[in-house]
């Protein structure tokens, strides 16, 4: 036998071992691969047209980043998946020395077998991806609304640049496990798994820190969303806290709590809880790096996951623009009668039922905008809001402006007296009302408020030159089911678009379908980076909770054989190990969902409508998945202890 096929033997051998390592890789370049197959197609090379609006660049720019941290991600798992075969194999490593291995053979033979297991998972995982190719294809053109679908081709960029990226990174972790294997005496590798671990320690004040760090991290996020504070220092400070808090929940606070139980003679003597909490604190402290990294890496996925859909969300474009048809006529428009009249032509020949509502608004030199009250009025009878009114000329309604001012509104947050000066006029005006909605698209930056109609008359016009399109009218087209008017958006803004003047642009037209349509074929980009790359993360923290468990697998099976000559029966050991992998599946997954929950929290301040379905969805779906694994995982698990104790 040469050494070549000692190596393959070598691996066929471990299938248990590298089951995990070898799947988790070919997953990991199955969604590489079905980036790059999106990330190439020709259909989304360069501009994506289907709403008029180029929206490629950022889908690219999304890919290529989600691609970057996959194989990131990638390296690092791989490699410590390696690192923890190489700790079960010290034994192995010492007797093949004994019989005359020298190092440089011990990492020949290391190479030959991350290389055989990843040019195996590099072909498995492109032979999937082809596989899967068209069905990806259809998807993503559903989620992208793309009418004619996205065709498929042969995707020979896509196939060349998955198999010189993770060759490239099979080498790279051959090169770093050669430093991982470094003997001082065969005697030290041979009886690397007999040696006696040390009793886990614990300190009580970085436990008490572990939570005074995650409830700070938390009040931080929290306070700066629900005021409103925009301070990525702040933010990053806060997420920091949570971090830091998490990992030292897992390496103290956790030993400390388990030490604590296990002083407590009436729960520790109780049945079989003594052999429950005396693995359960060995098995925590071993693992509580995992078990922080397991949490993290789940909470970013769950919340970007989260994020993204939000974002696809129809309601989001109405915050911003409560219209669905928009047309800003500016000074010197001599087609504002002329565009109006097609607009209401096509929505009557369409049989579609709407409301109409305009108003202008002047620009002051005190950074408020004005605009009539009857105007105000007409604008919400559209809307369908209530209608107001002024008693007194120095009276004014407070009108939000932009998205953050509504919820500053709600709070009553806002002056109650506002000065206006323009030119030589000037009046201070008392805050009747502080309306919550907006009349007016996203696109006011500053002050907006409702005067009497005389009072408004009264405020002088002066052309600033400072202020672009001074002098405007808005005019907005209310239809309820907003939904339906993708078609007749398409003709209006294909019609209005023929009769603008070169660059000279006298008129703006907005369709919120378009818009929507445009906001969804773009976080739909974002969602499928999103989801693919969320995915790929909990399969990998998934892994390296199957990893640690079976690299513990050898002594476990020694430790209950002879437990099980005590006395210990095969149900009372099925009760220990549940117990034990519930908390090492559930509680980083649990960890992870409250992090993403006070996320979500954060998020909702942000939006009018309700993320809560989505949400719940998404976090349902990642639990669901986990308690698949669990089972499985622990079938698997209890039939290897079964079998040794039968022996």
């Amino acid at each position: 036998m040469t050494f070549r096929q000692f190596a393959f033997n070598n691996v066929f051998r471990n299938k248990r071992t590298y089951a995990a390592h070898f799947l988790s890789s070919t997953f990991s370049i199955m969604i590489f691969f079905t980036y790059a197959l999106l990330l190439f197609h020709p259909n989304l090379t360069g501009e994506l047209k289907s709403t008029s609006e180029t929206i490629s660049e950022l889908g690219t720019i999304g890919f290529r980043i989600s691609q970057g941290l996959i194989f990131v991600f990638s390296f690092f798992f791989i490699l410590y998946s390696v690192s923890s075969f190489l700790k079960t194999r010290k034994k192995e490593f010492g007797i093949l020395m004994m019989q005359g291995m020298s190092m440089r053979q011990l990492k020949k033979l290391v190479l030959i077998e991350n290389m055989l297991i990843g040019f195996g998972s590099i072909f498995i995982g492109i032979m999937i991806g082809l596989i899967f190719s068209k069905l990806v294809l259809l998807i993503s053109a559903s989620i992208l609304m793309i009418n004619n679908g996205l065709p498929f081709y042969i995707p020979t960029q896509a196939v060349l640049l998955t198999i010189i990226t993770f060759i490239f990174l099979f080498l790279i972790v051959s090169l770093f496990t050669f430093k991982m294997i470094r003997v001082t005496e065969l005697v030290e590798l041979i009886q690397a798994e007999e040696k006696p671990k040390p009793e886990p320690k614990s300190s009580i004040i970085l436990s008490l820190l572990s939570f005074v760090s995650i409830s700070s991290g938390y009040g931080i996020v929290l306070y700066i969303n629900f005021r409103r504070i925009i301070s990525f220092p702040l933010l990053g400070l806060g997420v920091l806290l949570v971090i830091i808090g998490t990992y030292f929940l897992y390496t103290q606070c956790s030993v400390f709590l388990l030490q604590a139980a296990k002083k407590r003679e009436s729960l520790f003597l109780k049945k079989t809880n003594i052999l429950t909490f005396s693995e359960l604190i060995y098995r925590m402290k071993d693992n509580a790096t995992m078990f922080f990294i397991v949490s993290i890496i789940s909470a970013v996925a769950f919340t970007a996951i989260g994020t993204t859909a939000a974002l696809g969300n129809k309601e989001l474009s109405r915050m911003t623009n409560p219209y669905t048809f928009t047309y800003m006529s500016f000074e010197e428009n001599k087609m504002e009668n002329e565009h109006l009249s097609v607009i209401k032509k096509s929505l009557n020949e369409a049989n579609i039922p709407y409301r109409m509502g305009s108003a202008s608004t002047k620009y002051t030199e005190s950074n408020v905008s004005v605009m009539k009250l009857s105007e105000y009025n007409d604008l919400a009878k559209a809307l369908g809001y209530q209608r107001e009114a002024l008693d007194r000329e120095d009276e004014i309604l407070l009108v939000p402006g932009w998205i953050a001012q509504k919820q500053e509104f709600k709070d009553g947050e806002f002056k109650k007296e506002i000065e206006v000066i323009h030119g030589d006029w000037m009046k201070t005006f008392h805050v009747k009302k502080a309306v919550k909605n907006l009349v007016l698209p996203h696109e006011v930056e500053n002050i907006l408020i409702a005067v009497q109609d005389d009072v408004y008359d009264k405020i002088p016009f002066i052309n600033r030159e400072d202020v672009p399109h001074s002098k405007e009218r808005i005019y907005g087209f209310v239809v309820d089911d907003w939904m339906k008017t993708k078609e007749i958006s398409h003709q209006l803004n294909n019609i209005l678009d023929r009769d603008r003047d070169g660059e000279e642009r006298n008129y703006y037209f907005a369709a919120l379908t378009l818009q929507w349509l445009q906001a969804k074929q773009t976080n739909g980009l974002l969602l499928m980076a999103s989801v693919l790359v969320g995915i790929v993360f909990f399969t990998f923290a998934a892994s390296f909770i199957y990893f640690r468990l079976y690299t513990d697998l050898d002594r476990d099976q020694q430790q209950y054989k002879m437990i099980s000559k005590m006395g210990l029966s095969k149900r009372e050991l099925k009760g220990v190990v549940t117990r034990q992998l519930l908390i090492m599946f559930f509680l980083p997954i649990i960890v992870a969902v409250i992090h993403t929950a006070v996320a979500y929290t954060a998020l909702q301040q942000l939006v009018d409508f309700s993320i809560l379905n989505s949400s719940i969805v998404i976090l349902i779906s990642f639990v669901c998945i986990q308690i698949l694994y669990f089972f499985i995982t622990r079938w698997r698990y209890l039939q290897k202890l079964y079998k040794t104790m039968d022996q």
